[in-house]
């Protein structure tokens, strides 16, 4: 597993290619992020960074604590790599020292949420007749046997909360990198509102 960064969802544009395609792109601005912690084995069990973004003013006695002379960052996620022999704390990873354009990368990060949904929208069922009668143009209909097995299986697909879910899209490619600007350029959408917390690592 390889290190990944911390960014946030600016929004999606569209860029051309050398061959004078067009390409639907979505921007993440990543920010320089810095190790805060190195896992290892010896005292930890598995192999980790720990890395922080979102400098702010200001934290909690506890939060200052556990960055004691590192810069006050708010947002910290870690990542699981094979080797932490090259990451020290304190170091700063830039986006241009991790990725580059034509890399394929998994994003993650937190969908939409869509409140309470019916069957229809949230598992894209399909309507009842709006005829002959019928008054079940958009219920789920039968969700069960009567007498056996009397109840309602666990997972049964119905109408409840649908989004905000941590949603992974996998394998997209990186179109272009703008170290000077700290913006990622990645085909495609990708899960989330403007501003919206991104994690992105190589695939």
């Amino acid at each position: 597993m390889s290190i990944g960064l911390i960014g946030r969802k600016v929004g999606m544009t569209q860029v051309f290619q050398d061959d004078g395609t067009m390409v639907a792109v979505s921007v993440v601005a990543i920010q320089p992020n810095t190790v805060t912690r190195v896992r290892t084995p010896e005292r930890d069990g598995y192999t980790a960074v720990q890395l922080g973004t979102d400098v702010v003013g200001k934290l909690s006695r506890p939060e200052a604590g556990q960055l004691k002379d590192l810069p006050k960052v708010k947002t910290i996620r870690e990542f699981r790599v094979d080797d932490v022999d090259s990451f020290e704390v304190g170091q700063t990873m830039n986006l241009g020292d991790v990725f580059a354009a034509g890399d394929e990368v998994d994003v993650t990060g937190v969908s939409k949420g869509k409140g309470t949904a019916g069957v229809i929208k949230r598992h894209n069922f399909r309507r009842g007749p709006k005829t002959h009668g019928s008054d079940h143009h958009r219920a789920p209909g039968s969700i069960g046997p009567g007498t056996t097995p009397g109840r309602v299986y666990r997972g049964m697909k119905m109408s409840g909360h649908m989004g905000d879910e941590t949603v992974t899209v996998k394998k997209v490619r990186v179109v272009r990198t703008d170290p000077d600007r700290n913006l990622l350029l990645v085909k495609g959408s990708l899960p989330g509102a403007r501003g919206g917390l991104i994690l992105v690592k190589k695939a």
